[in-house]
């Protein structure tokens, strides 16, 4: 599989999926940026309720990229929980996008093309070993 900074490994891509705006577009995100071939979304909850086989995989992933919606974080404390370690890091309320409650809400095109501008973004920066790590 190919991948946004053409190296070999596969990128696992956990994205906050929560009841807000953001966390939507993190979760739309992680789809889109799936089915481009920049990595493969997994199951963020799974790693959360520590199920075993789901956190040894996170453990054994040598590219990861945690999307969170906002600064609530709570992807990041479930990694932590977990005890992963060296993944990449994005909220995309740093990028600008403001957090709306409203599940009614349409998310524009425009803001999960942001998002996913940003993990490759990063991914271009951590070839180098300049990408924000956890």
């Amino acid at each position: 599989m190919s991948d946004c900074c053409g190296n070999a490994g596969e990128v696992m891509i956990l994205a906050c999926s929560g009841g807000s705006n953001v966390g939507q577009i993190t979760n739309q995100a992680a789809v889109e940026l799936t089915r481009e071939g920049h990595g493969k979304m997994f199951c963020l909850a799974g790693i959360g309720a520590q199920l075993q086989g789901f956190v040894k995989s996170a453990q054994d992933t040598s590219r990861i990229v945690v999307l969170d919606g906002c600064p609530v974080g709570c992807a990041r404390k479930i990694m932590e929980n977990a005890q992963v370690s060296g993944w990449e890091y994005l909220v995309l309320t740093d990028l600008g996008i403001e957090k709306v409650k409203d599940r009614e809400l349409a998310i524009p095109a425009g803001q999960v093309e942001q998002a996913k501008a940003a993990v490759r973004a990063l991914h271009s920066g951590s070839q180098s070993g300049t990408g924000c790590r956890a």
